[in-house]
């Protein structure tokens, strides 16, 4: 058993995850209280990670541990276990499991729905600026894209977006949106939908959901509602945020199965892996760690907040894992300075050239940055102005182009 144990550790170290397993030790001695130190500690040392909505808390200890025992079976194929957290997943969303579609990630899902439902003559709306994959998709398939501007508070401008839909083959929503953090509630989205059904049959709607986790504002439900009624709306979900999987990359779409088919026929029947299926699987029944993850964001972010506040800059309200901040200084002066300091903060998004966004690391982790915000914006703004930014710079150079 020593010898096996010593085996399935040395195979982790090859897929680079002996930091995570290691962190669980053997199953019977692994402990909440150990496990997310260790994973933190990893990154203490070295650049603070705050660029692209990762949860640095990782896994919890229920999640390490059953990555450990899948060891012993990836030499099967994952079709049972990818059945089996579709199923979950579907039970745990109210639907059923012919509903739900798997994915690599929520990207692939993001991916392939535009492929599905945009073509030469069908553009794909989305907002500017926004999660920008399915952007890069499209400009990539050479299909037109509409990109629709922000309102003056940073909120997704529906009604613009509703009235170009009838030239539209998918309309891109974003809820919370990202960077911006800001959120419509259910109301606002049930109407956003009845517009464009009537002005469109045709045009479908792709509502991303990969912060549901951390919304806490009492008018927000999930759409998942609306693409089960509805043949021509889909959700997509991610297991990369608060459940701290984003390596593991595991993601889904919820709709009717008509329209999910339309998705699946351009993913890979192979996409989920056994690891990745059980981590998921297990991370989705861990309800007491989701309500944990949520708590803990919510005071790390308000604490970041009000270290902005403090030094005079407002930040976006925020219903996710990270924060706006217009820090009156051209974005990239400010993100140098932070990462010159061990502080690595999100690149910029045009047209918003002087806000910032900030991952909600840990506690531990916000009050080290807090320290490296207040020196950078005591210093004065740089006079100076640096080139332009082109989009197909910053599309194409973005780090943080999955979830």
């Amino acid at each position: 058993m020593a010898a096996a144990l010593r085996s399935r550790r040395s195979f982790l170290h090859v897929l680079g995850l002996n930091g995570v397993i290691a962190s669980a030790g053997a199953c019977a001695a692994a402990s909440a209280d150990r496990v997310g130190p260790r994973l933190i500690a990893r990154t203490a040392g070295g650049m603070l990670r705050l660029d692209s909505n990762e949860n640095s808390s990782g896994p919890g200890p229920r999640v390490l541990a059953a990555i450990e025992d899948a060891l012993g079976e990836i030499n099967r194929y994952p079709f049972a276990a990818s059945r089996s957290l579709a199923g979950a997943i579907a039970e745990s969303a109210g639907v059923q499991a012919d509903q739900v579609e798997l994915g690599c990630g929520s990207s692939e899902i993001l991916d392939a729905t535009v492929g599905a439902f945009t073509a030469p003559d069908r553009a794909l709306v989305t907002p500017a600026p926004t999660f920008e994959l399915c952007a890069n998709i499209a400009e990539h398939m050479g299909h037109p894209i509409v990109e629709v501007p922000l309102t003056a508070t940073l909120t997704i401008d529906l009604a613009a977006m509703a009235s170009r839909a009838a030239a539209a083959g998918l309309l891109y929503v974003c809820n919370p949106n990202n960077p911006t953090a800001t959120l419509h509630g259910s109301r606002a989205v049930e109407q956003f939908v009845e517009e464009v059904l009537k002005s469109d049959a045709g045009a479908t709607i792709l509502i991303d959901e990969a912060y549901h986790d951390y919304v806490e504002r009492p008018d927000y439900r999930t759409s998942i509602p609306l693409a089960v009624a509805n043949p021509r709306v889909i959700v997509s979900r991610t297991f990369s945020k608060i459940y701290g999987l984003a390596g593991m990359r595991v993601g889904y779409a919820v709709g009717q199965r008509a329209t999910l088919t339309e998705v699946s026929r351009r993913l890979d029947a192979l996409r989920l892996s056994k690891l990745s299926t059980t981590a998921a699987f297990t991370a989705l029944s861990d309800t007491t760690r989701v309500a944990d993850q949520r708590t803990a964001n919510r005071e790390a972010r308000a604490f970041t907040a009000q270290t902005f506040k403090d030094a005079g800059f407002q930040p976006v309200d925020s219903e996710a894992n990270f924060l706006m901040v217009d820090v009156r200084r051209d974005v990239r002066s400010f993100q140098s300075a932070c990462r010159d300091r061990g502080v690595s903060v999100a690149r910029p998004f045009p047209p918003l050239l002087t806000h910032t966004r900030i991952t909600i690391g840990t506690m531990e982790e916000m009050k080290r940055a807090a320290v490296v915000f207040q020196e950078v914006l005591a210093q004065p703004a740089s006079a100076a102005r640096l080139e332009p930014l082109r989009r197909s710079s910053w599309r194409r150079d973005a780090d943080d182009r999955v979830c």
